[in-house]
């Protein structure tokens, strides 16, 4: 984080001309970045226009930290969820039942987050998040009804989308473009981070007391990641929501209707990517089992394959900002389609290990990929509402996936079930090398200037 604090506030810029027009923000300058992928002669807003390198730090630290702690917090109590479910006299249906209301609510809820953060903030968006997650926590904590745990878990869905937009429109706001897939890779390498140490202490909590501590913990991670958030400024320029005098604000349906095409071309391939990364949570662990593997060694054979995730993420990031998006987005596709593809061909442990790390190996280079997509294809006006949409498109592919294996393997075996997966891949990596631009011309003519 520090040499990344320092390469964004070390980057040199040379002006070369005023822009004729001001908008809210401040005037925006014609620069010829001398570093970090060569970027040349490109209209770029104010916060494209790195600041001293005192301020960058402090920044980071903002915008990391509190998803960092809200992260280990969910971490913690996502499995959890069912645990707690089975204890209050829930059967195996009706626990996962319960434990997916959260995805549900996740994707229901995408667009009106767009709303709600649009009106609040961003950063008061995330302090609302964090704080409604404080409460249902402690509620589930000492509650003992099935029916007030179903509606936690929902609502935790809603303040999920909510935390979660909010973020990534922070980032697409304060980030140069120049640094902007390394600092998205690195949110989502932040949140891996988070879900890896989150099932870890909730572990330990759990082998010195019971599973409400869990959700006990969750709440203080949510509550200090919330004081944090509080702590930090304002995004330069976010309308104060009682401002009288702000400028219309955009509709969400009109602001999607407006820019379709970039909905229906890279969001779409976004949205056969998620397919693909959903899919292997499910797939990976059926199939170990289906070969024979005890749950031990499946469980270590899913964690060997996550752990590309925390190893590859900032890497991932630098080789999208240095040569373009197409190079990872298209190979890392094209890898775990393939891996998917070949895995009913393995029935031994070191054979189902080397593909699901080659699973992994794809989906830790991608990290931050659809979150950087949907930054690069954002409008200024109406950033937010589109954002909502594009998070939309993401998780119809993340509740895709584990239904696509389950339809399939329902009717033709597990085989047939990753063998379409797999090939629903290799349509996405056409579709996703036909539309994602690989220059950084065609990167910058993405996003309308409004």
């Amino acid at each position: 984080m520090r040499s990344f604090a320092r390469d964004c506030g070390s980057t040199l810029t040379e002006p070369t001309r005023h822009a004729t027009q001001a908008n809210n923000a401040g005037r925006a300058l014609i620069t010829r970045s001398i570093s970090c992928g060569g970027w040349e002669n490109r209209q770029v807003s104010p916060a494209d226009s790195p600041g001293p390198r005192r301020t960058w730090f402090p920044l980071i630290t903002a915008v990391y930290g509190p998803t960092l702690l809200a992260s280990i917090g969910f971490g913690a109590v996502i499995p959890m969820i069912a645990l707690r479910a089975i204890e209050l006299g829930a059967g195996a249906g009706l626990a996962a039942f319960i434990t997916s209301l959260s995805g549900l609510a996740t994707l229901a809820f995408d667009l009106p987050a767009g709303v709600i953060a649009a009106r609040l903030g961003e950063k008061r968006s995330i302090v609302a998040a964090c704080l409604t997650d404080v409460v249902i926590f402690g509620i589930v904590s000492v509650s003992h009804s099935l029916v007030l745990l179903g509606v936690c878990v929902f609502v935790h869905g809603m303040t999920g989308s909510v935390f979660g937009l909010a973020r990534s429109t922070y980032l697409t706001t304060v980030l140069p473009l120049r640094h902007r897939a390394r600092g998205m890779s690195s949110l989502g390498g932040v949140f891996r981070v988070g879900w890896f140490i989150g099932p870890l202490a909730s572990s330990a909590i759990i082998a010195r007391g019971e599973i409400q501590h869990a959700f006990i913990f969750a709440a203080i991670m949510s509550l200090t990641a919330a004081l944090v958030t509080l702590a930090t400024k304002d995004l330069p320029g976010e309308q104060n929501p009682s401002d009288k005098n702000a400028s219309a604000k955009p509709r969400t349906l009109h602001v999607l209707r407006t820019h379709r095409h970039s909905l229906l071309t890279i969001g779409l391939g976004c949205l056969a990517l998620m397919v693909i990364r959903s899919s292997r949570q499910t797939v990976i662990p059926l199939w170990a089992e289906a070969s024979g593997l005890s749950a031990s060694t499946t469980s270590l054979i899913y964690a060997i394959s996550m752990s590309f995730d925390i190893l590859l993420f900032f890497p991932g990031g630098a080789i999208m900002d240095r040569f373009g998006r197409w190079f990872v987005c298209v190979p890392s596709m094209f890898v775990m389609s393939v891996g998917v593809l070949v895995l009913p061909l393995t029935h031994t442990q070191l054979a189902i290990t080397l593909v699901a790390c080659l699973i992994g190996l794809g989906n830790g280079v991608s990290s931050g990929i659809v979150l950087t997509l949907g930054a690069d294809t954002a409008p200024r006006f109406g950033r937010t509402q589109f954002l909502a949409g594009w998070r939309m498109l993401a998780d119809t592919g993340s509740a895709l996936g584990p239904l696509m294996i389950s339809l399939a393997s329902t009717i033709a075996g597990l085989g047939a079930a990753a063998l379409v997966v797999g090939s629903f891949g290799i349509l996405g990596v056409a579709w996703l090398s036909r539309w994602v631009p690989r220059t950084p011309e065609q990167l910058a003519t993405l996003a309308p200037d409004d």
